[in-house]
């Protein structure tokens, strides 16, 4: 009966490998997002009906690959120790919601449109691009935290100089911020910048700094903290994978440990030999 349970386990895992079979999972994403777009034009109803039904099979088709990729696992539990299963577990279910004139047609609507997100799930590149962005928050949110505080200190001292050249834009210090992030993104700034250099014209010195600051330091700060995540992404992947210089090095590491263990066992072998030849 084991043996029978593994044949069928081995088939289901030699289907989730399948290049062809992720290719097509790929492709019925795309197409289900292009199907969910079509239903935003005033098409007529026959054509609805015709995408209610494809919408009905892509649901099916789904439910299937998820199927599959329950079975290949030993125990289901390992299926739902990757968050990305788990996400894929929770779209899936959620698009089970039918769509017609009942209260939860908005929301079955609304998750449907998350079904394009399992096009990240499917592609491992596109895996690492969004760990690493969610694992670089945290440190950009440090980069944050110190830009609010130059964005507060400009804003108090434009308020301070510019409120009666301005007070629209510098009435007061959340104002001010807001103009300083129009100036951030050089949206006009230039004009902000030579209304206020007709009253004070060393004024270009105080956009200037904070221009240099935010614009560039800050932005090229959070650009590298990404950057740094990505590249432990990479590498962690590789090492998972076994691919690449990161993977080479936990192959290495992995079989060192293993002759390690073996000469421990060796000398204690040897050891218990001494002792039975003494005794």
């Amino acid at each position: 009966m084991n043996s029978d349970v593994s044949g069928w386990r081995e088939h289901f895992v030699a289907i989730r490998s399948n290049k062809a079979f992720e290719m097509a999972v790929v492709t019925i994403i795309i197409l289900s997002a292009m199907m969910i777009g079509a239903t935003t034009y005033d098409i007529a109803p026959h054509w609805m009906s015709v995408l209610k039904g494809f919408d009905i099979a892509v649901t099916v088709f789904f439910l299937i690959e998820l199927m599959i990729r329950m079975v290949a696992e030993k125990r289901l539990r390992d299926f739902f120790r990757k968050g990305w299963n788990i996400f894929d577990f929770v779209i899936v279910t959620a698009s089970l919601i039918p769509i017609d004139e009942s209260e939860l047609v908005l929301l079955a609507r609304l998750l449907r449109i998350f079904r394009m997100l399992r096009l990240v799930s499917m592609v491992p590149e596109m895996r690492i691009l969004m760990d690493a962005l969610v694992k670089a928050i945290p440190r950009i949110g440090y980069v944050v935290m110190l830009m609010f505080i130059i964005f507060y200190i400009y804003g108090a001292i434009g308020s301070f100089l510019f409120e009666k050249i301005n007070p629209v834009l510098w009435g007061d210090i959340s104002i001010s911020m807001l103009t300083l992030f129009r100036v951030a993104t050089f949206e006009d700034w230039t004009d902000v910048m030579y209304e206020t250099m007709v009253v004070f014209p060393f004024s270009w010195v105080f956009y200037l700094s904070f221009i240099f600051l935010t614009a560039f330091v800050f932005l090229n700060m959070m650009i590298g903290v990404v950057l740094d995540v990505m590249q432990e992404e990479h590498e962690n992947h590789n090492r998972e994978e076994g691919q690449g210089t990161a993977g080479d090095v936990a192959t290495i590491k992995r079989q060192t440990e293993s002759m390690e263990q073996r000469m421990v066992r060796m000398e204690a072998l040897l050891e218990q030999a001494v002792l039975r030849k003494n005794g």
